[in-house]
């Protein structure tokens, strides 16, 4: 295709926030050494020209484009995340509250004698409706005025094309999971588990709607991670609602009990997934990573979970 340089700068614009200042080149020689950012932003624009287009703009479009003619930046910043985080959360929930009632997925199902119970299932919708109504709508109201002020569109035409923004959902999660490591081992530490991270623990089997099952302490500490992500990839208000919508399918997977096969999470690489998660819950110890298993394996803190699948390796060729 040829070169249109109207929708290249668009594109570019939607990579490159215009409240970043970019650093001024640092070449000695004109003409014999480029800037690094110009060469990034470079090869950005010319392998956008050859990127297939969203098959989903079509309906997305529309329905983006009647949403913020109808209704005003904060209702959409507040009560609309709102609405969908608690549509996302408890339908990405649901198939996993329906496999306990399903006897041919009970061969997927990993600590097989523990079942889900009516009583704990109930206590955990209790503490989610306290959790999401007085803990995460506060901050949910604070993201109306982190928009404002980092100058974060809302309009259809200022979305990033798809596959920039799948990168900076990958950004997001890398950010995450460094925070949410190293702050749950904090979590652990002896001196603060029986006061905020054991609430999380009191399900040792757990099920999908665990994942956000936790102290208010732990909501917000664990919490900022998922900020962080969006504070430095951030270029519009769709990423929020999308990287949180990711966000939830990775955490419900790990804390659904079932270990599915085909589950197209497991693209990911180095992706935990429910059996390495459920071990963490099983052992109270090890793990500790929500999504990718680099920092456990670097740090020696799955070797407990190792040591167990070693054990049921041998338990069952003996058994062959």
């Amino acid at each position: 295709p040829t070169f249109d340089q109207s929708c290249f700068d668009s594109r570019l614009a939607a990579v490159v926030p215009s409240r970043v200042t970019r650093p001024k080149p640092y070449h000695t020689q004109p003409g014999t050494t480029m800037d690094v950012n110009d060469s990034v932003i470079t090869t950005v624009r010319l392998v956008a020209d050859y990127m297939p287009d969203n098959p989903l703009s079509g309906p997305f479009e529309a329905s983006w484009r009647y949403m913020t003619e109808h209704y005003t930046e904060y209702q959409i910043a507040t009560w609309g995340s709102l609405f969908f985080h608690e549509l996302t959360y408890f339908l990405i929930c649901l198939p996993g509250f329906l496999y306990q009632f399903l006897p041919f997925m009970q061969k997927y199902k990993i600590q097989q004698n523990k079942p889900e119970t009516w009583e704990g299932q109930l206590q955990c919708f209790k503490l989610l409706m306290f959790s999401h109504f007085f803990i995460q709508m506060p901050l949910m109201c604070g993201t109306y005025h982190f928009t404002q002020w980092f100058g974060i569109p809302y309009d259809y035409d200022s979305i990033p094309p798809w596959y920039v923004l799948g990168l900076q959902i990958l950004g997001c999660f890398v950010v995450e999971d460094v925070w949410h490591y190293f702050l749950h081992r904090v979590l652990h530490h002896k001196n603060y588990y029986k006061y905020v991270h054991k609430v999380h623990h009191n399900f040792q089997a757990p099920f999908g709607a665990v994942a956000e099952y936790a102290h208010p302490v732990e909501t917000v500490v664990l919490g900022t991670g998922f900020f962080l992500g969006i504070l430095i990839f951030c270029t519009h208000f769709v990423q929020m609602w999308v990287w949180g919508l990711f966000r939830l399918l990775e955490t419900i997977d790990v804390h659904s009990g079932y270990d599915l096969p085909l589950n197209p999470m497991h693209l990911l690489p180095c992706y935990t997934g429910a059996r390495f998660h459920d071990f963490h819950h099983m052992n109270f110890n090890g793990n500790y990573a929500p999504t990718f298993r680099w920092w456990d394996k670097l740090l020696g803190t799955d070797q407990q979970y190792k040591e167990y699948c070693n054990k049921l390796t041998t338990k069952d060729d003996k058994k062959d």
